[in-house]
Order: C-alpha cells, then structure tokens, then sequence
C-alpha cells in the first residue's frame, strides 16, 4: 500500500492516479463505519469558501461544509488569521479548563449572542471536543440538578452517537428515553398537519407528563432540537417551542436546546430558538462554535450548577485554536448580519427549489429556515402513506397523503450532483431528502449555481428512474 513513484511524482498537479491511490488506500486500510466517503468518493486538496478542489484537479461547490460545522465556508481570513495570531503568539494550545486571555474572548464573545436574559443568569462548561460530548454533558447535568434519570426526546431526533446521545436519537437501538411526536406538515403523525398538528403533538405530551398512568415518570429534562437536521429538515412551529417552554417550566423540567447544527446563523437566527423567543434552560452548542475546529460547550442557567470539581471534564476541552477560531466565527457573523442573510438568502432558494416541486412529481416537499434546506423525494408510482389519511373521517382538515419516500432516488440525486460538481447531504427518516447546508458567506451568483446544478440532477435521476422502471 505504499504510494507509488509515479503518484508521487504527480501529487502537486492533481491527477487521477493520485485521486484513485488515495482512495484505494482509504478503502483497504479505513473503518467500514465511513459514511461521506462512500457517497462523495472525492479527495480534497485545496478549500476556500464553498469550493473545494481534489486530488483529480475537479472543483466542487460544498453544500455538506462539514455537516454545518464551516459557518464562513472553508479557510476564511478572519479564521485564518485567528489561528495564526495564536500560532505566533506562543500561547499554549490546550490548557484543559485553565482560565487563558483566549478562552475570556470566546466566552465573552459568546455570552453576548445568547438569547436575551440567558448571558446574565448562565454558566458554560467546556467539554469534550464534539457535539454529542456536549449532549452527554447535558443530560448528565439536568439529572445531577434534579435528582432524575429519565430524559424525554423527539421522534426523529438526531443528538449524536455516543451512548447517552444515541440514546436519545431517533435511531436508538432499544428503549432508555421517552419519545413525543415531533409536529411536521409533509409527514404529521397524526395526519392532520399545520398548526392543528402541533396542537396535538404538544397535547399529546401534556397528557404523557400529567397522566399518573401513562409509564413516563417526570423526567430529568426535554432535549429537542428547534430544528430537526437529520431527521429530514424539519422546522419546529414556533408556536409549538413556546408551547414547549411553557409545558416544561410549568412542571419544573428543564428544556434543553440542542443547537450544535442550527447555531451561528444557520437558520436566519443568530440561534434557532431566538425564532420562537424562549429561552431553555440548556443550550447545546458545538459545529459552527469552533470556526471549523474541534469544540463544544453546554450553556445552561446557573440554578442547575450543582456540579462538585471534576463532575465532568475532558482532555480537549482548553483548544486554545478551536476557541480563537470560533471567536473571530462568532464575531464576523454577528457584526456582517449573515443570519439575516441566510434568512432572505434561504427563503429565495426554498422559492426557487418549489418550482422543482410543481415540475417533478418525484419531489414531494420543499422545506427549511434559513440556509438549512431540505427537498424529499418520493415515489409517485408507488401510492400514498396510508397513514397521513387517518384524520379525514375526523371532521377536520387532513393534510395530503405524501407518497412513499424513495431513498434510491435520492441516491441517484446525490451522485448525479457530484457528477456536476456539487456536494449535497441525504438525511431524513428514510434518507430520502436532499439536504443543503452551505457556509452563510454563499453570494447570490453561488447560490444560483447550487440550484442550476441541483435541478439538474433531479432531471437527470428522474429521467433515468423513467427509463429504468
């Protein structure tokens, strides 16, 4: 498996031999657990912005930017610059939970973007390096504050995999956590849809708490995301958040915001819980935090402090560049407005992406806030869900009977996509939806492109599903 002479030789020019090289290696020596590397057999060389070269000298425009983790796209100045101001400094570059001028800018930084009133009343703990790490943090906090164990989630949640987190993910191997439906209008489990729908999703978990029979004890806390990302790009109703926030502070639980993809602007709020006004008593954040590096914290309200020293910790947790970064992050979107951005900028591409709806059967809903968009595609030949037609005997307004998800479609859009150089993400109950999740920095003339290219896809893998079936 060594790298041969003539691949070498050739690294510096982008060619298909060291494309293929590196990609064989990767196969035969890598974990069969890669996910990415599967769908977007590329390898990276060169990024900047939205564009990222490969080894095979192809430009691509990247819609994944690192699971919504490159809030500014990649390698941008005021990032860069961050990062060598640390390098040339000499400061040390991991201080476990030292207190460092770095580390107060961050804090400082980030205390002044949180929700009105939070900063005031908060206390912040550094934790291990990833997102699901700060979950873990989370639930463990809430049920050292309370004196509980048990933690209510969501159908279709995604919190991260590590146990506890996995736990409480939609895809959850067994049973540890109580699961509520989450409201949704393509897909509402009770049928229904719009606000009617959330009416019952969020009636449906006052009666689980309130009902001494129901087998769900008062839990430690609620963990929900204000925006569902892998299950689907779902947007919570604000309505039904507020109506959340008020069911748990009425019944002395605390609410945590799991914010590690939706933070930092993403979907046309600085956070996605400022949409609906509450505030939580935990924010989860991570991704976009560290401006492209490692790091996550858990913001939470200072009465559930009740951690003694050494309660938690993590090695990784004083990444000195990951702090500097996320500073120079956090302050460039706040000063520039880029949430307001993503919300004019989203709300047009949603506009434009709708048009593939009214064209394409196969495309079954179009949805998103901001720059967190998602398009499902469907198959039209294959029915409806009988399911979401369970509401029209009831006397109220049934939502439309969605067909039946088509994951191998939405393969096909995937691929078809890279073919003409954009990377996209799949996600979604059935991974049947197209997810796009491109820096905040996207100009208008970008953000054409994506949707040419994707349009062009769906087409594509259309007209070959045709030709096929």
């Amino acid at each position: 498996m060594a790298v041969t002479e003539s691949e070498a030789d050739s690294t510096h020019r982008g060619t298909p031999a060291v494309h293929e090289g590196i990609l064989r290696r990767q196969s035969a020596r890598e974990s069969a657990a890669r996910t990415y590397a599967r769908a977007l057999p590329i390898v990276p060389v060169r990024a900047r912005g939205l564009t990222i070269e490969g080894a095979d000298g192809r430009r691509y425009l990247d819609c994944l930017s690192g699971a919504g983790a490159l809030a500014l796209g990649h390698n941008h100045p005021v990032v860069l610059e961050a990062i060598r101001t640390v390098l040339d400094s000499g400061a040390p570059l991991s201080v476990l939970d030292l207190a460092t001028p770095v580390k107060d800018a961050f804090i400082t930084e980030l205390f002044r973007t949180l929700p009105a009133g939070f900063a005031d009343r908060a206390r912040v703990q550094f934790c291990g390096p990833a997102g699901t790490d700060a979950v873990e943090a989370a639930l463990k906090l809430v049920r050292a504050a309370t004196g509980r164990s048990g933690i209510l989630a969501f159908t279709g949640a995604y919190h991260g995999m590590t146990a506890g987190a996995l736990a409480a993910s939609g895809g959850a191997p067994d049973l540890q956590v109580g699961r509520l439906p989450y409201p949704q209008d393509y897909r509402c489990p009770f049928g229904v849809g719009g606000p009617r729908g959330a009416e019952l999703a969020a009636r449906w978990t006052e009666s689980v708490l309130d009902d001494p029979k129901s087998g769900v004890p008062r839990p430690a806390g609620m963990i929900l995301e204000p925006v569902q990302g892998e299950g689907g790009v779902i947007p919570a109703p604000d309505d039904w958040l507020r109506r959340m926030r008020r069911v748990t502070a009425d019944r002395s639980i605390p609410l945590i915001a799991d914010e590690v993809q939706t933070g930092v602007g993403r979907t046309g709020a600085f956070w996605a819980v400022d949409h609906s006004g509450i505030t939580p008593d935990v924010m989860v954040l991570s991704k976009a935090i560290g401006g492209s590096l490692p790091l996550a914290v858990v913001v939470y309200r200072e009465e559930l402090d009740v951690w003694q020293p050494g309660a938690h910790a993590g090695t990784f947790r004083g990444n000195q560049l990951a702090m500097a970064a996320g500073t120079a992050t956090l302050a460039y979107v706040r000063e520039n407005g880029l949430a307001a951005r993503a919300a004019t900028l989203g709300a047009h591409m949603v506009k434009q992406l709708r048009q593939l709806q009214d064209e394409f059967a196969c495309v079954g809903d179009v949805r998103g806030r901001g720059l967190m968009i998602g398009v499902e595609l469907v198959d039209p030949a294959g029915g409806s869900v009988p399911e979401a037609r369970g509401a029209e005997t009831d006397g109220w307004d049934s939502a439309p009977a969605p067909h039946p998800a088509d994951p191998e479609l939405a393969v096909a859009v995937q691929r078809e996509c890279l073919d003409r150089g954009l990377i996209v993400e799949l996600g979604g109950r059935h991974n049947s939806v197209v997810r796009l999740l491109p820096p905040l920095t996207i100009s208008d003339e970008q953000a054409s492109a994506v949707l040419d290219r994707l349009a062009d896809a769906v087409t594509a893998a259309n007209r070959d599903r045709r030709r096929t079936g």
